[in-house]
């Protein structure tokens, strides 16, 4: 990775070897609360997360394929913060609040490879909930341990690959003017004004790429929830109905809540973007949300609260 970013540089016909992130704001005031709140999620987010990695591994009863999905989920969360949110922390307090080249091409590749999997992992959980409700009786054939395995893979090679092509086209521009980006992390939209050659090739890339991959998620997703709504309906009794619906309800709403933000952040023409409005919503997406998928599983899902009362009784008192 470290060989292929030196690469980069080195064929980009530039001068710049390090942008300044400019954050969030210059209030110092404000600064110092940033840092204790964004702390205190980040912290959150981690031991949320890994948490429920750990809750997983150790209790059998959720040896399953839709809790296998969700400790990727935990784990790619995890991941896709720690990519910005250190750094984020940093610049609240420190006077020197610059990332090398290499370093902004790190994180806006691992961010965006983190990212791009999560959007794929939460289709594959839309699809894993359409096999539990659709067809009961085959779902251990449906969802076996190797098709869950080739699920996430591929959802990780796409995420990956894709944020590879958005690496490699974004750092091979020339930046000849200011290096201040006007965001807290290496984003596309703040990279791309600031780049003196010609980025309509790069909009039309990002747009179609995006799009592409954002739309084929949503459907998949729109697509098994259609197919679990009249599974549902099917089902005779009302207490069949809550039940078989409770199974997908914190999924549910980690799509709705994910994909509307990502919907709203880069679906748009790069002339409706305002900088200041984005790295509002940016910090929802970027802080917010890995810190609330394990509270949504927490809340939501019976099995997972019995999981930490037995383990709470088992290990604590």
């Amino acid at each position: 990775m470290v060989r292929y970013m030196r690469g980069v540089q080195g064929r980009n016909q530039t001068d710049v070897t390090e942008f300044l992130l400019l954050g969030l704001s210059n209030n110092s005031d404000l600064q110092v609360v940033l840092f204790g709140l964004f702390l205190l999620i980040y912290l959150a987010t981690m031991v949320g997360n890994l948490g429920m990695i750990l809750l997983i591994k150790i209790d059998p009863h959720l040896h399953t394929p839709m809790y296998y999905f969700l400790s990727s989920l935990s784990f790619v969360d995890a991941s896709y913060s720690s990519s910005v949110t250190p750094k984020m922390l940093v610049n609240l307090v420190a006077e020197n609040k610059g990332i090398s080249f290499n370093g902004c091409a790190a994180q806006f590749y691992f961010f965006g490879s983190f990212l791009g999997t999560e959007c794929f992992l939460l289709a594959m959980m839309a699809y894993d909930r359409y096999a539990a409700i659709w067809n009961p009786l085959f779902y251990s054939v449906l969802m076996s341990g190797r098709i869950c395995f080739l699920l996430v893979a591929t959802s990780f090679l796409a995420g990956f690959g894709n944020a590879a092509i958005h690496t490699g086209m974004t750092f091979r521009l020339s930046f000849c003017g200011s290096n201040r980006i006007n965001h807290f992390y290496c984003d596309t939209p703040p990279l791309l004004k600031l780049s003196c050659s010609d980025t309509r090739i790069n909009g039309i890339v990002i747009m179609a790429f995006s799009s592409f991959n954002v739309i084929s998620c949503v459907m998949i997703v729109l697509i098994s929830y259609l197919c679990i709504l009249i599974a549902i309906l099917r089902i005779p009794s009302l207490e069949g109905r809550h039940k078989a619906f409770s199974t997908c309800a914190s999924h549910l709403t980690a799509v709705t809540i994910f994909f509307g933000t990502i919907l709203f952040m880069y679906l748009r023409p790069t002339s409706s973007y305002s900088m200041e409005q984005d790295k509002v919503v940016s910090v929802f997406y970027t802080v917010v949300i890995p810190m609330l998928n394990p509270l949504i599983y927490s809340l939501k899902n019976q099995d997972v609260k019995e999981a930490l009362k037995k383990t709470f009784q088992k290990h604590v008192l």
